[in-house]
């Protein structure tokens, strides 16, 4: 193939127009029927599997196995095929094989670690065009011209000299170890916290939480190698981190820390009914620096997790979900004990959410100044579905039941002296 850019076009042209390409064109069709079949195979042998995993997809030629089984199986009859036949269309195949899986990998890896925003979409379309780039500039013939320009603008810092293609090819690398980083975490955070639960669940958070910062970590270091960036420079600046550490950052040092106590040794769980500085709500997520906690009426409050450990928290299910209510109720002196005692108790076992083991109780608290107290006792299981509501149900049929039977609710009465004048 010739330098210029016509002439390597028609030299692909006339290759691709041999009758051999044929043979070709169907060695490779083979290849992707078969890895359609062997990537199907191993969908099924892991049932339940997630229909947004990055190794089978929703489909499973849109998943990352299926370009990777059809590049690993064309590699594999590119030799024998080349000692019968002149290849041409394979010598396209490759690196549009290539570019696929890499587009593909990219692409889920960050669907699976971030949400979508419109940054990770830029991302997706930047590693399209770049990798689809690339092998329009091998197919040209054009990526040798690009490359030795790119090796001629260079510059020298200290006693390093640095060159454009030295640092493209160290950014390509750096960003190919990152995504690889956060595919391995974020499969491990899903296989973690698959069927997870409760206790567990919390617990498993906690270890996905490590392996994804230990992995990041070391992505990180190898990144920046790869770069070309001197790693034993870098402790100077880790005890700059560390002195910033110790003054500055010591609070957001303190909360990650809090964050591991409170996953490892469980003292709270995700699903927990807790109150913490007034605000009381489910715990939905324990992050490694802070904690989600979402009301009833679906406010959510982020709390750093120093909090959680320095301050005092109540905790409505930690070893045991039920939850004790009560409702206090004054009725006239003249009223019958026993009949308010039976009334009151009908009232809370009248709610299918309250407890029958143990039930109600209902018991005579005061002799007050407009007339007795009760205060009638029930426990409920499920206060994540709210208490508000069920105290107002068991009210109201409090309510009804003595009206219902007649039986005086007094209201304080006032003698009101108003001064005439003469």
């Amino acid at each position: 193939m010739s330098d210029a850019q016509p002439d390597d076009l028609q030299t692909w042209l006339a290759a691709l127009a041999q009758t051999g390409t044929l043979i070709e064109l169907a060695v490779l069709a083979a290849c992707a029927l078969l890895a359609w079949l062997l990537a199907n195979l191993v969908a099924r042998a892991f049932e339940g599997r997630d229909a947004n995993s990055i190794t089978f997809g929703k489909r499973i030629i849109d998943g990352v196995l299926f370009p990777a089984l059809w590049l690993s199986l064309a590699y594999l009859v590119r030799k024998p095929l080349s000692l019968t036949v002149h290849l041409a269309a394979f010598k396209i195949a490759i690196p549009v094989l290539l570019s696929l899986l890499v587009i593909r990998l990219g692409v889920k890896v960050l669907q699976a670690a971030f949400t979508e925003t419109p940054l990770i979409r830029l991302l997706e379309r930047s590693i399209s065009w770049l990798a689809w780039l690339a092998f329009v500039l091998w197919v040209t013939g054009l990526l040798p011209v690009v490359l030795a320009e790119l090796d001629d603008i260079s510059w020298k810092v200290g006693s390093s000299e640095l060159s454009a293609r030295k640092i493209i090819e160290g950014s390509l690398t750096a960003a190919l170890v990152l995504i690889i980083t956060l595919w391995i975490s974020s499969a491990i955070e899903a296989k973690l916290l698959r069927h997870a639960t409760g206790s567990e669940l919390s617990l498993r958070k906690a270890f996905s939480n490590a392996a994804k910062a230990l992995l990041m970590f070391v992505g990180l270091l190898l990144a920046l190698s790869a770069v070309g960036i001197d790693l034993s420079a870098l402790s100077v600046l880790g005890g700059a981190v560390g002195v910033g550490i110790g003054f500055g950052l010591q609070k957001l040092a303190a909360n990650y820390v809090s964050g591991f106590v409170i996953l490892a040794e469980r003292s709270m769980r995700i699903g927990d009914t807790v109150q913490v500085d007034n605000f009381s709500g489910v715990v939905t997520q324990i992050n490694a620096r802070y904690t989600v906690i979402r009301s009833l009426s679906g406010r959510e409050s982020i709390v750093p997790n120093e909090m959680l450990i320095t301050s005092r928290v109540e905790n409505l299910s930690l070893a045991d979900p039920k939850v004790w209510q009560f409702a206090t109720v004054s009725v006239g002196y003249g009223s019958d004990v026993e009949l308010v005692t039976r009334l009151l108790l009908q009232a809370a076992s009248s709610q299918a959410r309250v407890l029958t083991d143990p039930g109600p109780t209902v018991a005579l608290m005061n002799f007050g100044a407009d007339g007795l107290e009760f205060r009638l006792g029930y426990w409920i299981s499920d206060p994540e579905n709210g208490s508000d509501n069920l105290r107002s149900l068991v009210n109201m049929e409090i309510l009804r039941q003595l009206r219902e039977h007649q039986i005086d609710i007094p209201y304080p009465q006032r003698v009101i002296h108003q001064r005439v004048a003469v």
